[in-house]
């Protein structure tokens, strides 16, 4: 299953496509059970199981993916129905602990970068149609890697206090006073989709609270920032239409923005495949979680710098933005995003905006929108005084809320992993 400390590189698309051709032949099921591995494979999507146990240029969920986190190295596991090295030998209750329970088999515990704080909420018949799907792929006989932790994080015991710290187990509850819809998006979003892995602030302990849910955080050794969900200042989807968010999850790309990062990967691993009912009902969640704009964030730039960076930043912007952002950051949506008004152009964190600047990025292809257009890097082109100035313009003009940004911060990224 997916885990907190998600790649930014989307994996082949051979990979995804090796996914119905590892089924076993139709006439080896009956037809209830065909209709269950069925609903596995789609439900393993929406969980985005590839995203980490499908190595690059490794086999179809044989693990091996490499996980950096702040306390060393893990090693995602094999959970192909080989005998020996995967889950062959498990039965559905096995597999079932492992998703509600964060335990293995023998009762051992898994380490939390496996999202079981959020698999915990998802129901016992669709674990076990997963586990019916994961059965059907094609047995790969791979050793899993040994984690490289450092002391004292190499000793599983401590995982008996984060548990007590951070860890509710219990299946997703509907709630009577909302509509079936409401209900079916909450239960993608914290359970299977595990949004809160990223979107929700993670602690020096490697956890995060409920009180905190969806309020945005950086991502571990990323450096990539995972927006507020419930902030209308950042990803806060209150002001946008149903059909927005829609798009967004399932195109990549919508009138209001694109994702890039790690959010593009989940698009193309995962998002993309949901029902329109389902991307539908996530869509009317998000956006009702959406709350009041916090406080205007203070700037971290000296006044003087400031203007100074400002005035530069038109330039830069004229000179390498305007023709596709438009002179007035109007954009051409949906394939050049907006910047005037854009939320994610104004966030308290500027990483995101300088990243994109420095390094460029692709939406995802998706079948609703296969041929993305894409943006260039400036890295080599732009000095970090002129990155700075053009993210600080971006952030500040046209009515735009951000704060300047400075060299300093543009520089640090240069550093910042693309994978």
């Amino acid at each position: 299953m997916s885990a907190r400390f998600r790649f930014s590189t989307a994996l082949a698309v051979s990979s995804m496509l090796a996914i119905a051709a590892t089924l076993v032949p139709a006439a080896a099921q009956s037809p209830q059970s065909g209709d269950v591995v069925k609903k596995g494979e789609y439900l393993a999507r929406a969980g985005d199981c590839v995203a980490c146990h499908t190595a690059p240029e490794g086999k179809l969920f044989a693990g091996g993916r490499s996980m950096p986190t702040p306390f060393g190295t893990l090693y995602t596991s094999n959970i192909t129905p080989d005998a020996e090295t995967g889950i062959g030998k498990w039965s559905a209750d096995d597999f079932y602990r492992t998703m509600h329970s964060g335990r293995f088999p023998d009762g051992g515990l898994l380490y939390p970068a496996m999202p079981f704080a959020s698999y915990t909420k998802v129901t016992r018949d669709d674990s076990d149609a997963i586990f019916a799907y994961l059965k059907t792929i094609a047995p790969v006989r791979q050793t899993n890697r040994p984690h490289d932790l450092q002391f004292p994080y190499n000793n599983r015991s401590l995982i008996l206090g984060w548990r007590t710290l951070f860890f509710n187990e219990g299946e997703f509850k509907p709630d009577p006073k909302q509509s079936d819809e409401w209900n079916r998006g909450a239960y993608l979003v914290e359970g299977l989709g595990h949004c809160g892995m990223c979107h929700t602030p993670i602690n020096a302990l490697g956890g995060s609270r409920e009180s905190e849910a969806f309020q945005g955080g950086l991502i571990p050794m990323q450096d990539w920032y995972a927006p507020s969900l419930t902030s209308n200042k950042e990803a806060g989807l209150g002001d946008w239409s149903i059909e927005e968010i829609s798009d967004l999850l399932q195109k990549g790309i919508s009138t209001r923005g694109a994702v890039y990062g790690p959010m593009a990967e989940v698009v193309y691993n995962s998002l993309q495949y949901m029902t329109d009912e389902d991307t539908r009902a996530m869509a009317v969640y998000l956006k009702s979680i959406a709350q009041d704009e916090p406080s205007p964030p203070k700037p971290s730039v000296r006044t003087e710098e400031a203007s100074l960076l400002i005035s530069l930043g038109k330039t830069v912007y004229d000179k390498h933005c305007a023709s596709c952002h438009g002179a007035e950051g109007e954009g051409k949506p949906p394939h050049y995003p907006p910047l005037a008004g854009n939320q994610s152009i104004q966030m308290e964190s500027a990483v995101n905006g300088i990243r994109m600047v420095l390094n460029g990025g692709y939406p995802p292809a998706t079948a609703k929108n296969p041929m993305p257009h894409g943006m260039p890097p400036f890295a080599v082109t732009l000095s970090d005084d002129e990155v700075a100035a053009v993210a600080s313009y971006i952030r500040t003009a046209w009515g735009n809320r951000g704060t300047p940004v400075s060299a300093a911060e543009a520089n640090k990224l240069r550093s910042a992993p693309l994978q």
